[in-house]
């Protein structure tokens, strides 16, 4: 792997953790948002300094995830990538507060093994096989679907937590559909860093306009900003990050490969590695806990005997 490429994806994990944890920072002095009024989501959030430094994080993030897509294939970008999920939860308890459970911890270290098995099975040729654009036919079968799936999922969740006496959600479901819609940014962006070149500007520009490229990380990007936001205010961090990272990761690692041609290994033991990993981490992510615990009810002041005795006493 060409160092400068490694050394991208690190700098995009810091940039991508600080980005969230900023973010997540300023909705809690927001007012609560809906997705049923994206233009009043959208004003909120500009309207924040502290949501804008964030966002602008996550923007450098993204110009460096672009550099690492034109170094690395797919399987190895992401397995970087979803590293930076340590960094995110030691961010989210350091200056959001948030107290992960032991079973939450559990589940991170079980993702971040998965991830491991997946980045350990890139070895020999196929590693270096970095393609640069997918066919529109075979890339719009994959992206569409997901698209409605995610939406579909996400509706759904909302339809669940406006119900009357329902436990909080955890933010499993939100993460779910949100880590969809990301796999397929994340295709996109693969798309656009294939096409890019100094040499011949116009003839780029023409080439990316024409490809489904830019127009599916126009409608990610919009729909993403105003589902993940309105998500993480209400729910923690260190649970929606993690969950749409590691959808977004599998996601991309297994439609990425078949779209843009980058083969699975050819020898046994990293194949086994590379599904294996993939494996354990849907299975994770279907054992998270779906809600939160409520905090318990504090204890009502007890009243001694003897004074309650006392004041009905006649005398």
């Amino acid at each position: 792997m060409p160092w400068w490429g490694v050394a991208s994806a690190l700098v995009a994990n810091v940039l991508y953790s600080t980005g969230f944890v900023l973010e997540k920072r300023a909705l809690s002095a927001l007012p609560a948002l809906s997705t049923r009024q994206p233009a009043r989501v959208v004003r909120h959030l500009l309207g924040s300094p502290l949501w804008t430094l964030g966002s602008l994080a996550l923007a450098a993030g993204f110009a460096a995830q672009l550099a690492v897509y034109r170094t690395l294939p797919i399987a190895a970008a992401q397995g970087l990538f979803v590293s930076g999920l340590v960094l995110l939860l030691l961010l989210s308890s350091v200056v959001l507060g948030e107290r992960t459970s032991g079973r939450e911890r559990g589940s991170i270290v079980a993702i971040l093994v998965a991830l491991v098995m997946v980045v350990a099975s890139l070895g020999g040729g196929d590693a270096q096989a970095i393609a640069r654009t997918a066919p529109p036919g075979t890339l719009l079968a994959l992206a569409v679907p997901s698209l409605a799936a995610g939406l579909l999922l996400y509706a759904s969740a909302e339809r669940r937590a406006r119900r009357r006496h329902r436990l909080p959600t955890a933010g499993v479901p939100y993460g779910v559909a949100v880590g969809l819609l990301y796999g397929v940014s994340s295709l996109a962006i693969k798309g656009v860093s294939g096409l890019l070149t100094t040499d011949d500007i116009a003839g780029t520009a023409v080439e990316l306009f024409r490809s489904p490229y830019p127009y599916l990380l126009l409608f990610t990007g919009a729909t993403g900003l105003v589902l993940s936001q309105t998500a993480l205010q209400r729910c923690r961090a260190s649970v929606i990050v993690p969950v749409c990272s590691t959808v977004t990761c599998v996601f991309t690692v297994a439609c990425g490969s078949v779209a843009f041609g980058e083969p699975l290994p050819a020898d046994p033991l990293r194949l086994a590695l590379r599904l294996g990993g993939t494996a354990v981490a849907l299975s994770v992510l279907l054992a998270l806990p779906r809600h939160d615990t409520p905090a318990p009810a504090p204890p009502e002041p007890e009243h001694p005997t003897a004074i309650t005795e006392l004041s009905h006493d006649p005398r």
